[in-house]
């Protein structure tokens, strides 16, 4: 996962998003007590080395709370770690719902990891809701976001037992209809040009410099994909799979919606052009390489996303 440190736990050393609000939206490795590597599952794959039971705490996790091969994630067959995003839920459930951690309190360990999958869906919204408020196109319904980001923050601060009676998914379809709404205003300057993919099965496809301005993305499968040049401004990529997607020479500048956990998934090179506040992963190096045709198999299918 990511080790990233901020002693004082202000997520100052972070840069503010679009929006201006995403310190506290990053996740901070620092202050969180390693709940990504404790609470959650995974299965022997590509993406995981070992299989690992919910609440088990993974066997590379350090008396400190911090990942003992984090260098050699990728190299030690832990490739799913860099590419998982909290958007700050750890940080915020270690210091600020518990404020002590599951080693030191045991009974309020299961607790402690039922509340962290809430909040990270809680504040995946707030990262997506606050690109939204900067968006121009997006002044209409200014007003709404607002009001939506600032209800979702306050579900944030509740109690364990609040945060675990809030109904995710009607609070998360909610808050989608504001996003679609969002989605809509950004890409409608490419009106019927732009293709609508939203949840297409594209895992491979041949997609070398296409255009897809304004193009609806919206949890499609680009496993895998020749992306390399092609223009994703405007796109809507929300929930898209990118996982090995070649980005290379690709322009993302002003595509929406699209995550840092996105990124580190793809592949691309010192031409491809990312939004700001998203930065170039340390394994994008020289040119995106193509993989080799002889292989012939496209990457496991994870399980369809939630439609967005």
């Amino acid at each position: 996962m990511p080790d990233t440190h901020d002693p004082a736990g202000t997520g100052a050393d972070a840069p503010a998003g679009p929006g201006g609000r995403r310190i506290g939206l990053r996740a901070d490795c620092a202050n969180c007590f390693g709940l990504c590597c404790v609470a959650l599952p995974f299965a022997a794959s590509a993406d995981f080395a070992i299989t690992k039971d919910a609440g088990r705490p993974c066997p590379n996790l350090r008396d400190d709370f911090r990942c003992g091969i984090h260098a050699r994630l990728r190299d030690s067959g832990f490739p799913g770690c860099t590419v998982y995003d909290c958007f700050g839920a750890g940080q915020k459930v270690s210091q600020v719902t518990f404020g002590r951690s599951w080693r030191d309190e045991p009974r309020t360990a299961a607790r402690m990891f039922e509340v962290f999958p809430v909040m990270r869906h809680l504040h995946e919204l707030l990262w997506y809701l606050d690109e939204a408020l900067a968006l121009p196109a997006a002044r209409p319904i200014h007003a709404e976001l607002r009001g939506a980001f600032e209800e979702t923050e306050r579900l944030t601060t509740g109690t364990p037992d609040d945060l675990l009676g809030v109904d995710v998914a009607a609070h998360r379809e909610k808050v989608n209809m504001l996003l679609l709404r969002t989605s809509e205003l950004v890409r409608a300057p490419a009106g019927g040009r732009a293709p609508d993919r939203r949840g297409a099965d594209l895992i491979g496809a041949r997609l070398r410099k296409a255009d897809l301005r304004g193009a609806n993305l919206r949890g499609a499968y680009l496993i895998g994909a020749d992306l390399r040049g092609a223009d994703l401004r405007w796109a809507d990529l929300i929930g898209a799979d990118l996982r090995g997607a070649d980005l290379g020479g690709a322009d993302l500048t002003q595509s929406v919606f699209l995550t840092q956990a996105q990124v580190n998934a793809a592949k691309g090179d010192e031409a491809t052009k990312l939004p700001p506040g998203l930065t170039r992963p340390s394994h994008w190096s020289g040119p995106a390489a193509r993989p080799p045709a002889a292989a012939g198999r496209a990457p496991a299918r994870r399980p369809r996303p939630r439609r967005r």
